[in-house]
C-alpha cells in the first residue's frame, strides 16, 4: 500500500498527475496519463500473486510501465521483481511488483522513462535516458589489466541495446574475475568482421574511460554475495544497489 501511495504522490508531484480511476469492477486500478496526448505512461492495479506466477493467492499491486529499448525490457523481466506487461504485452510494456522488491528510487527512474517514452516530444527525440551497464570482458582475448594503459579510449565489441551516452563497467572474467573499468560509451555501429575461435564480432563501439576499480573492490563474490550477480555473460543491466556502490564507492579507487 505504501509504495502505491508514494508513486501516486511521484506522479503528482513531479507530472501533476492525478490518478483515473475507470473501471467500476476494478476500483483500484489507477491510471496515469498525460494532459495532452491523452496517453497512458502508467497502470497501478491490484491482481492476485498466483497469476504472475508467485505463491499465494492474495492480491498485491504492480506498476505498469513502457520502456524505448526491448532489449531492455526483456533483460528486466529477467529479474526479480518484473516481469511481462500484464494485459499489455505489447509495445515493451513490463509490470513490477510493488512489495518492496523493487527499490522506490528504480520505480522512479522506470516511471519516468515510461512519461518520455509516452509523451509528445518522444516522437520527435527518439532517446532514452542513458543507462548503465555491466559488459563482460576474457583475458583469454583481450589483455584487460592493461587495456587503456596506452590511451584513455579504446574500440570495444558492441553489445545489444548499448547507445552512445550508456555508462560501461567492464567486468574481468577469470581469472581476475571483479570489475575494473568505468566507462562512457562515445561512439557505437562501427563495423567490424571478426570470427574466430568461437568469438563473433559483427560492430564495434568506442568506450571512454572514467574510472578505475582494484581488481579486489568489486569481485565476483561481492557481486554474487551483496548484489545478486552470478554470471555476466553478456551486456546485462546494473542493478541500483551496485549502481549506487560503483558510482560512489566507499572502497579505495584510483581515477
Amino acid at each position: 500500500m505504501k509504495l502505491r501511495e508514494d508513486i501516486l504522490r511521484y506522479a503528482r508531484d513531479k507530472y501533476k498527475t492525478d490518478p483515473e480511476y475507470l473501471w467500476r469492477r476494478f476500483p483500484r486500478y489507477a491510471v496515469l496519463r498525460h494532459d495532452d496526448n491523452r496517453k497512458w505512461y502508467g497502470l497501478i492495479m491490484d491482481v492476485p500473486r498466483e497469476n504472475l506466477g508467485l505463491q499465494g493467492k492474495e492480491r498485491v499491486d504492480i506498476l505498469n510501465v513502457k520502456l524505448s529499448d526491448p532489449f531492455y525490457a526483456d533483460m528486466l523481466t529477467r529479474q526479480e521483481g518484473y516481469f511481462k506487461g500484464y494485459h499489455i504485452s505489447r509495445g515493451n510494456w513490463i509490470s513490477i511488483l510493488l512489495d518492496g522488491t523493487v527499490a522506490m528510487k528504480e520505480i522512479q527512474s522506470l516511471l519516468d522513462e515510461s512519461f518520455l517514452v509516452t509523451s509528445k516530444k518522444y516522437r520527435k527525440t527518439k532517446e532514452r535516458p542513458p543507462k548503465e551497464w555491466l559488459i563482460p570482458a576474457n583475458p583469454k582475448y583481450y589483455d584487460i589489466l592493461h587495456a587503456f594503459d596506452k590511451k584513455g579510449e579504446i574500440d570495444w565489441k558492441q553489445g545489444n541495446g548499448i547507445l552512445i551516452g550508456d555508462t560501461v563497467f567492464m567486468y574481468a572474467a577469470a581469472p581476475i574475475s571483479a570489475i575494473l573499468y568505468k566507462c562512457t560509451v562515445t561512439k557505437t555501429n562501427i563495423p567490424y568482421d571478426y570470427s574466430e575461435n568461437g568469438l563473433t564480432i559483427k560492430s564495434l563501439m568506442k568506450i571512454k574511460l572514467l574510472k578505475r576499480y582494484e581488481p579486489d573492490d568489486f569481485t565476483f563474490e561481492l557481486l554474487k554475495e551483496d548484489y545478486g550477480i552470478y554470471a555476466v555473460r553478456g551486456p546485462r543491466y546494473v542493478p541500483n544497489s551496485l549502481s549506487e556502490a560503483v558510482n560512489y564507492p566507499r572502497l579505495k579507487s584510483r581515477a
